[in-house]
């Protein structure tokens, strides 16, 4: 039974969060073959405040991006 948890900073769309689970999933059928009624993924969404990043809390090194690039998503 393979179980998936996929950790990412808050901001991901449902739809793309419903686009990654079923990526993930055939990706595990495809390659190894598990059933996908087996298959548990776990997204769990961490404030960017609560993750670091190039030896700053997430939030921060945003602030030091330069202005176009700040409202990408990473």
């Amino acid at each position: 039974m393979p179980y998936v948890n996929i950790q990412i900073t808050q901001g991901a769309t449902r739809d793309q969060k419903a686009q990654l689970v079923k990526e993930v999933t055939t990706s595990l059928v495809r390659i190894l073959g598990k059933k996908p009624e087996h298959t548990h993924i776990v997204i769990q969404e961490i404030a960017d405040e609560n993750w670091g990043f190039s030896g700053l809390l997430t939030d921060d090194w945003k602030k030091q991006q330069v202005p176009e690039l700040s409202t990408e998503t990473y």
